[in-house]
């Protein structure tokens, strides 16, 4: 069996995009105990860097690797594109990771999984007025109003109409959403000159390498390195690393769409390990809410399905 029919079996297909899936949602209760057995305190916004900036920097060389092993080449990004991918690593991984680092610190792991969908959102809109042929249609503008409401509901406090939203958590939260939604535009605008494998491997390296760069100008370390914590750290590098590779090859050789619907298993699993690894309740009604509403917007927003059954009812209510 190649690489091309074992990535197009169904049975494959659906294990690989769940375990992307899963990967990305351990992400967030990795990070808050990393800051644990790292010694970081919430305060400390250069040691926050200097961990993504470790991260990241072995996650690029994880993809490039990885890739090498896959497909026996890693192609160098041209002279000319080179301040490009820089400058992609720079949104992508550098101010994105900065602004999502320091909210989770200051938030939970189920807020900072919930509330990271409205990336999914924030794209769709966006691509909107970007892209001539990605325009809003009924499928994405429900999917983005439940998403939406979903973030609101997880704002709520004990009071049905009382707001608790903190801004340098969960707002940063957000603001790191909204961010890599642009990164990720200005991403795809660049792979259609550049491989996607380059792009990404190359754009973690210099982000991730940034990252430690301005931590060790302004004196902070990481501390705290025993077989756990580094163990740690090489499994958020290697999520990383595996999820976009396992990702991007099942994009190659499938639709888009195919492959996108799954997202909405991001934040359940988030959620959930959030709620096993920290110990945060997440069996509320909020929560539960908050999360149908978030998972059935990214679903209606990438699923043709979706779109296919909305088209019919309103066809139907037209009739």
């Amino acid at each position: 069996m190649n690489i091309k029919e074992f990535f197009t079996k169904k049975q494959n297909i659906i294990f690989l995009a769940v375990l992307c899936t899963f990967l990305w949602g351990s992400a967030y209760p990795a990070i808050k105990i990393g800051y644990e057995m790292f010694l970081i305190p919430p305060e400390d916004l250069y040691g926050k860097m200097a961990f993504a900036g470790y991260r990241f920097t072995l996650s690029g060389i994880l993809v490039l690797s990885l890739n090498y092993m896959l497909f026996k080449s890693v192609k160098l990004p041209s002279k000319e594109d080179v301040p490009k991918v820089f400058l992609l690593g720079i949104l992508l991984t550098g101010i994105h990771y900065t602004f999502f680092y320091i909210g989770l610190s200051n938030t939970t792991g189920v807020n900072g999984a919930i509330l990271n969908s409205t990336g999914a959102f924030f794209s769709v809109i966006l691509a909107h007025y970007i892209y001539s042929q990605d325009k809003l249609t009924i499928s994405k503008t429900l999917g983005c109003i439940l998403g939406f409401a979903g973030v609101a509901t997880v704002s709520l406090s004990d009071g049905i109409f009382k707001i608790d939203l903190n801004f340098f958590g969960d707002g940063f939260i957000v603001l790191a959403a909204f961010v890599s939604s642009i990164g990720f535009i200005y991403s795809k605008r660049l792979s259609k000159r550049i491989n996607t494998v380059t792009l990404t491997g190359f754009q973690l390296l210099f982000g991730g390498g940034m990252l430690i760069i301005i931590s060790a100008l302004n004196g902070a370390r990481l501390s705290g390195f025993d077989l756990q914590s580094t163990s740690l750290l090489i499994y958020m590098a290697f999520l990383t690393a595996a999820a976009f590779t396992l990702w991007t090859t099942l994009f190659k050789y499938n639709k888009v769409g195919q492959i996108s619907v799954y997202k909405f298993l991001i934040p359940v699993f988030g959620t959930v390990l959030s709620g096993i690894f920290l110990g945060e309740k997440f069996v509320s009604l909020k929560n539960l809410l908050a999360l149908a509403l978030v998972s059935t917007g990214i679903y209606l927003v990438n699923s043709p399905a979706a779109v296919k059954m909305l088209k019919d009812m309103r066809k139907q209510h037209q009739n």
